[in-house]
Formats: structure tokens, C-alpha cells, sequence
């Protein structure tokens, strides 16, 4: 219920995830897992790191959350949807265990999805962490190797206040002797991830030591790098059907992370990791980054919802050097969104609204704060109230942006 209610909803033990997969037989020690955790960029690099996998001939699971459209989006085999009987059979089956354990919708979620990666007998299962790290439901596996991307400041009333509190719950998914990726270097919190390390005589790689990320081409479906190892030009031409430019920041953490499965016995060729990098959206179904919905005006969808997520979209926006931006932005109220609200460009012409979630700030108090820092723009009830109006305004050559939370992308009708 988290993402519907918020904190509240968030348990602070692993003791319900570990009495469930107790109880199912510890489906998730019955395949090999690759762990990824961070602010910004775990749904992305988990994607494409499952989207290679499935290329290198892996019969690869896949677990992220929230769902933007149905529930069965954050369980995948293949790139395939959990199927919807066997999600009814698993809580028809299970119900007395659950009214036993009283787990949480995650726990209970966690659970289902480990035991149908066990059922159908994947080779491997890439397995996003939910909120955090350490206390995170997921953090019961014994994984390949544990990735962790950005660090921002987000769920900071659960994670802490300051980038090294919120890095010290993610490194909590650092196992001991298991090799640990960073993917990119934060110099405030290098020394978080090494204390860990150092304690679990895990061995750590800091991606952009070795890797080095050249972009040569950005266009609105895609982007092409050149991809450095050692200063040596490894990977050229290097296509990625993501298109946002905050990509280049979660590559260096998925190749490196690709090599040290290959020493860990994985056959991953080259030809394997353009073939998933170029698809990573078709194989495995990601959707709402940078996602262009339509032309004319060109439209445009994100699901950041951070301080560090919003200043990429910012940026991103700038580069179509649009004439006019009509930005549908709502946001959920546990986030500053105040500090969010004084990114946004005053030029902008802004549409607010409320996604259909408890936890979803009230329109009309995000209108008065965005009023306060000088944003002007309507009010309106629904998501999809917001994107027609936005529509009736917008010219041809102008930019409509659709985001400023998961659940407003969430409630865009053509995703």
C-alpha cells in the first residue's frame, strides 16, 4: 500500500518477507539474482540489464515496481506479464499464510514474485529493491552481484536526511563477498559504499573508474554512445532505444556490472549487449521515461519525480529548444515538492493536477505553493482534465510535458 498511502504503509523488518518465503520453501534461493538499488535509474538499469540477459540466450525474470497500468507489469519472464491466473491461484492458494503473517501488499507481492521466477524456472532474475535497501523486502537474496545507481535525496522521513544516510540504507543490499557496483562516483559518499564493503570483504567497483560514457548522438527515440573500458574504445556506436539523457549516467553501472557476470560464468557477448541495450524498451516493456506519446505538438511523458530526476527532465526539455513548454505536473504528498516547484521554469505554462491516489497532494494545495514560488497555471481535477486542456492550448510547435510523479504518468491514456 505504500505507493497508495505512503510512509505508514512502509515496514521497517525483513521478519514478514522471510516468515512468507519460509513458509513457500525459499523459492528465492531456487534461481540466481542480480540486485539493483538507488534514487534514480534502478528501473532503467534494471531493464536493460534484463533485456541483455534475455539477448545472451537467458531465460531471465524480472521484478520492478510500482506498475504504471496493471500489477502484472512488475512481475516478467521474458519480457512477459505475470499471468493473471496465477496470480489468483497464488493468493487463493497462500490466503491463510497471509491472514497468518499479515504481510504488507510489497511483502506479499515480493513473495508471489520469487515463487514464480522458482515455478518457472528462470536462470536468472533481475530484482529491483522497492524503497531503500537494507530493510527492503527484496533484500532476503543471495545475489550474482548487487548493483546500486544514483544516490539523491528522496523518501528521506524513511532514508535519512542527508545523501550519506540515504546511501547507507541502500548499501545495505551489499552481501558479503559479493561483488558491489556503483554506478556513478558521488565524492560525499564513496566512503559509505567502502566502509560497507569493507565489512562484508565485498569486492567494489566504482563503474566510471574503468568505463567512460561518450555520447554522439541524442534524438527523441533514442540515443547512440561511444563506450569506453580502460580508455579503450570497447563498445562504438553503441545504440540505446532510451532516450533520456540521464541514461548515460546508469550505463557505465549496467556494462560493468554485465562484465563481472561474465567472470562469474555467464556467456555475454558483445553482440549480445547491443542487441539489448538497442531494445531494452521492446524486450522488456519499460515505459514512461522520456517517452514521446505523440507530434505535433510533440508530447512527451517522464515518470522523475526527484530534485535530481526533474533537473535531467529540465534539462532535456531545454535541448528541444521549444518554443513554449505546457507542463501537466502533479506530485504525491510526501515529497518536497516545494524545492521541486523552485526548478520549474517560470516561463512554462502549467496545468496541476492529482493523480487518483490518497497519497496524491490535493490540486489546489500544490496550485497555491506553485503560486507562492511564482508558477502560474490552472487547476484541475484528473490527470487526463489537465492533458486535454493542455492539448486545446498547445500550438503545433510547442511541447507538452506530461509528469512530476509516477502516478500522474500513471493515468496518461495512450501509455
Amino acid at each position: 500500500m505504500f505507493q497508495r498511502i505512503g510512509n505508514v504503509a512502509f515496514k521497517k523488518s525483513l521478519d514478514n518477507i522471510i516468515a512468507l518465503c519460509d513458509a513457500l520453501g525459499q523459492p528465492q534461493h531456487k534461481f540466481k539474482t542480480v540486485h539493483v538499488a538507488g534514487t534514480n535509474g534502478k528501473g532503467s538499469s534494471s531493464h536493460m540489464l534484463a533485456a541483455v540477459l534475455q539477448s545472451a540466450g537467458y531465460k531471465t525474470g524480472l521484478y520492478t515496481s510500482p506498475h504504471l497500468k496493471s500489477f502484472t507489469e512488475r512481475v516478467r519472464v521474458n519480457g512477459v506479464e505475470l499471468p493473471q491466473d496465477y496470480l489468483i491461484r497464488f493468493v487463493e492458494q497462500h490466503k491463510g499464510l497471509f491472514e497468518q503473517v499479515k504481510p504488507s501488499f510489497f511483502e506479499m507481492t515480493v513473495a508471489l514474485a520469487f515463487q514464480f521466477f522458482a515455478d518457472e524456472q528462470v536462470d536468472v532474475a533481475v530484482i529491483e529493491v522497492g524503497l531503500g535497501g537494507r530493510l527492503d523486502s527484496t533484500n532476503i537474496i543471495s545475489p550474482e552481484l548487487s548493483l546500486i545507481t544514483n544516490i539523491g535525496l528522496d523518501h528521506q522521513a524513511l532514508l535519512g536526511d542527508t545523501l550519506a544516510e540515504i546511501a547507507g540504507e541502500k548499501a545495505g543490499i551489499i552481501k558479503p563477498r559479493i561483488p558491489a557496483v556503483i554506478s556513478t562516483k558521488q565524492a560525499e559518499i564513496v566512503e559509505v559504499f567502502e566502509r560497507k564493503a569493507a565489512t562484508e570483504e565485498a569486492p567494489l567497483y566504482f563503474a566510471t573508474d574503468t568505463i567512460r560514457i561518450q555520447v554522439l548522438e541524442q534524438h527523441l527515440e533514442g540515443q547512440v554512445y561511444d563506450a569506453y573500458l580502460d580508455d579503450k574504445l570497447w563498445l562504438p556506436a553503441l545504440q540505446s532505444d532510451l532516450a533520456g539523457i540521464y541514461q548515460q549516467f546508469n550505463l557505465p553501472g549496467v556494462l560493468k556490472s554485465l562484465l563481472l557476470l561474465r567472470d562469474r560464468g555467464f556467456t555475454i557477448l558483445d553482440e549480445a549487449i547491443r542487441q539489448g541495450i538497442a531494445n531494452a524498451k521492446s524486450i522488456t516493456g519499460l515505459k514512461g521515461r522520456w517517452q514521446v506519446l505523440g507530434n505535433n505538438p510533440l508530447t512527451i511523458c517522464d515518470t522523475g519525480h526527484n530534485v535530481d530526476g526533474i533537473k535531467q527532465i529540465l534539462a532535456q526539455l531545454r535541448t528541444l529548444k521549444p518554443r513554449q513548454v505546457h507542463m501537466v505536473f502533479g506530485a504525491v504528498n510526501d515529497k518536497d515538492v516545494t524545492t521541486i516547484l523552485q526548478l520549474l521554469p517560470k516561463d512554462y505554462t502549467y496545468y496541476f493536477c492529482q493523480a487518483q491516489i490518497p497519497r496524491a497532494l490535493p490540486v489546489a494545495e500544490l496550485q497555491e505553493k506553485a503560486d507562492r514560488v511564482g508558477l502560474q497555471g490552472n487547476a484541475y481535477a484528473s490527470v487526463s482534465e489537465a492533458i486535454a486542456a493542455a492539448r486545446g492550448n498547445a500550438k503545433p510547435d510547442e511541447v507538452i510535458f506530461i509528469g512530476g510523479s509516477t502516478f500522474v504518468v500513471a493515468e496518461i491514456d495512450e501509455l
